[in-house]
């Protein structure tokens, strides 16, 4: 694990965005920059990090983690459906087929949990109990397993605007997917969490709910696309925590970017007016909980050295 001192010493050498024409027609993501040239698409992970669908702030190492763990899990799990990826060219870029985008986000949930206005356990305390088409019964409470995951929807939001979670029959009203393409996805979706609850378990770790995105190749072919089961599409726990915690009415033990959402949320922020300075040790440590839930997963080390990342990815790409 890379020290405190070092993930404070990374901050002025996080990735805030790139500028490389030459790749491509750019587009800028939450997280992600997009460059598009033919039939490929270049994905490089800044370390910008996104909450209440606005960009915070900087964290130092986690584009490369974001890359990295989700690498891990395509491998993992192409045998359900097939992913964009065809290349690793740096530890922060992936350069996958050039597809286009279902215009939503499959979110599974195993559990009832969440502090954002499109979480279960937000619209859940406010009396809602037909949640995008899930009927959910009285007396839950809060971080208690659904007695099998549900499929919650959501729509994907314009720069600025917020997500909104609804049901299968919302999604094909409003857009221009086919009942049969909604039902390959979920199908897809519910098999890649269950298979991500399969391994995390045998690290000891609960995936707890989850984001896919699904894209169109050129031959016709749907498959995943973006990510998988990062701290950013993902909550995590750790299972030899979770009944005394739950039994005490105690928050989990956490290992994603929820930290500092809470953290946010704690200062009275959740998505609008202005953005609270965040101090170094709150995002060294949110560093370290991203470093900490790819080590954990993957059962792998996470390798990396403090300087400047926007150096050494153009040299990486230099070929390109």
């Amino acid at each position: 694990m890379i020290s405190t001192p070092d993930l404070i010493a990374q901050i002025p050498h996080c990735l805030a965005g790139t500028d490389f024409p030459n790749l491509g027609e750019k587009y800028e993501g939450k997280v992600r920059d997009n460059y598009i040239k033919g039939d490929r698409r270049i994905l490089i992970s800044s370390d910008r990090l996104s909450a209440f669908d606005r960009v915070i702030c900087l964290i130092p190492f986690k584009g490369q983690v974001l890359t990295q763990m989700a690498k891990f899990w395509f491998e993992q799990t192409k045998d359900i459906i097939g992913n964009h990826v065809m290349s690793y060219p740096d530890p922060n870029v992936v350069i996958g087929k050039q597809c286009t985008p279902l215009p939503i986000e499959m979110v599974v949930r195993g559990y009832i949990t969440g502090v954002t206005s499109t979480s279960a356990w937000y619209n859940y305390e406010k009396g809602v109990r037909d949640f995008c088409g899930n009927i959910l019964p009285d007396g839950l409470k809060k971080n208690q397993k659904f007695d099998k995951p549900i499929l919650t929807p959501s729509t994907k939001a314009e720069h600025g605007d917020h997500d909104e979670s609804v049901s299968r029959e919302e999604i094909l009203k409003r857009t221009t997917l086919t009942p049969e393409q909604y039902d390959k996805i979920a199908d897809a979706s519910l098999k890649l969490y269950q298979r991500g609850v399969e391994i995390a378990a045998k690290q000891g770790i609960i995936l707890v709910d989850t984001k896919y995105e699904f894209g169109v190749t050129p031959e016709g072919e749907i498959v995943l696309i973006d990510e998988i089961h990062t701290p950013d599409s993902s909550r995590f726990w750790f299972a030899n925590e979770y009944d005394q915690r739950f039994a005490a009415g105690e928050e989990q033990k956490k290992i994603d970017k929820e930290y500092l959402r809470e953290w946010l949320a704690e200062k009275g922020f959740r998505g609008d007016g202005e953005i609270p300075e965040i101090p170094a040790d709150i995002k060294a440590e949110t560093a370290r909980r991203y470093i900490e839930a790819f080590e954990l997963i993957t059962g792998q080390q996470f390798v990396s050295e403090v300087g400047p990342v926007l150096e050494r990815i153009q040299k990486n790409l230099a070929t390109l």
